[in-house]
């Protein structure tokens, strides 16, 4: 068999070393992957986004099964068009991940099929949206426990968390006035700030049947102690404590359950991954949002762990045949992953600072580095992004695995690497 696997970041990475692991499969292609997807896999030089270009390398290589990483090209329609195309492909289509590409939907939806997540109000205009934070909380100085989010694809960026009327209203003028994100803020939502412990419940679904992934604790905010601004995660761990059976059962029943039943009902059957980002809150557990494929950095814990055939589960998957699988194994290990990120990040970066020690440190006994923003120039790694490497590992116990971790982040170097030194620390 062989596989194209669509996107180049940490989570492509992941997905492309781990399919590659399965005997049914010859070669993995990656478009456009990175440096670390060269090793594990063939890069192919065709953007995520090329859709007609995608579809004629799957054609001209005899590709069996198309996957899909990023969210953009899955919002855009390339499940459609390949599907179209006569290719085998896994992941949801443009209407069914509209349930990340449009938080408004998303909020609707939920709200339709009585699924618990934040009250919110949704707003074209930021003249409107200022006008209700003023009039809801008309003390300038009393606190204002919102999150103000783009309505659209911002990269994980495009949430806002807030608690002053001043941080409200300048999140609104970022959203709406300075455009900070683009074509994502020509709406946004204002929703009450939940509190509570994050996780995240992924599932892969056929439309019909669910198949839920051990939970995992991602950590969005820059800096220790979740201080700064949002990121697209600066690291993961899996399995978290957090979630134990019972509250797995809920989710399934309470959130996983009800949203494929409602997608239907839409007439938007989703196939794919099911990402549940949650808010355990002392009511029980409220989605904060909904992505339509793997978490990064999620992604690399779990897929660490798992032991069935991915290419297995992913082909069933896009086959409906998801209901034929036999329950997956999993390794009893704990994993965590470290996401090392360029100088400047969230914010603007420089890049094709040369990365070294990556071998020291992938020669370390349970450690997998997958790259995410990286290239190569003139034989050399440099980083090519912001969020540049997932550095992870597997241990005993949950701290055996993060010293694993760091010790593999020792390692490599380049100049203003950064992380956080805190991942998995919730789950003391």
């Amino acid at each position: 068999m062989k596989v194209l696997v669509v996107g180049g970041g940490g989570r492509e990475h992941a997905l492309a070393w781990k399919i590659g692991l399965s005997p049914r499969v010859q070669q993995v292609f990656v478009a456009p992957g990175n440096a670390g997807t060269a090793i594990d896999a063939t890069n192919v030089d065709i953007a995520a986004t090329d859709k007609p270009a995608i579809i004629a390398f799957a054609k001209s290589n005899q590709i069996d099964l198309v996957v899909v990483g990023p969210e953009a090209p899955l919002v855009d329609g390339l499940v459609d068009d390949l599907e179209e195309a006569g290719i085998l492909t896994f992941g949801p289509s443009a209407e069914a991940a509209e349930l990340e590409g449009s938080k408004v939907f998303c909020k609707n939806l939920l709200h339709t099929a009585n699924i618990p997540t934040a009250g919110f109000q949704a707003f074209r205009r930021g003249e409107d949206a200022s006008r209700y934070i003023k009039d809801r909380y008309p003390e300038p100085s009393e606190p204002v426990p919102v999150v103000v989010k783009a309505d659209g694809l911002a990269a994980g960026k495009g949430v806002i968390v807030c608690d002053s009327r001043e941080e409200a209203l300048d999140a609104i003028e970022r959203i709406c006035g300075d455009r900070e994100f683009g074509d994502a803020g020509n709406e946004l939502i204002i929703e009450e700030k939940l509190i509570g412990q994050e996780a995240s419940v992924l599932a892969i679904t056929d439309g019909e049947t669910i198949v839920t992934l051990p939970a995992a604790q991602d950590h969005k905010p820059a800096y220790d102690g979740d201080k700064g601004p949002n990121t697209g995660g600066m690291g993961a761990y899996c399995p978290t404590p957090i979630v134990d059976e019972e509250m797995m059962q809920k989710v399934e029943e309470e959130v996983l359950v009800p949203i494929v039943h409602a997608m239907k009902r839409a007439r938007k059957p989703f196939k794919g991954v099911l990402y549940a980002g949650l808010m355990l809150t002392p009511a029980g557990p409220k989605v904060l949002e909904f992505n339509v494929r793997f978490g990064d950095p999620e992604c690399q814990p779990l897929l660490m762990r798992l032991k069935t055939d991915l290419f297995d589960i992913l082909e069933a998957a896009a086959n409906g045949k998801l209901s034929e699988l036999e329950p997956l194994e999993w390794d009893d290990r704990p994993s965590l992953c470290v996401v090392m990120a360029s100088e400047g990040y969230p914010a603007s970066y420089e890049k094709g600072r040369v990365i070294t020690g990556l071998e020291a440190a992938d020669a370390i006994e349970d450690v997998k580095v997958f790259h995410a923003g990286t290239t190569m120039d003139g034989g050399k790694v440099v980083n090519d992004g912001g969020r540049v490497l997932g550095v992870t590992a597997m241990g005993d116990n949950i701290n055996l695995a993060k010293l694993q971790a760091y010790k593999a982040v020792k390692e490599i170097r380049w100049q203003g690497a950064w992380c956080r030194k805190d991942i998995s620390d919730k789950a003391r």
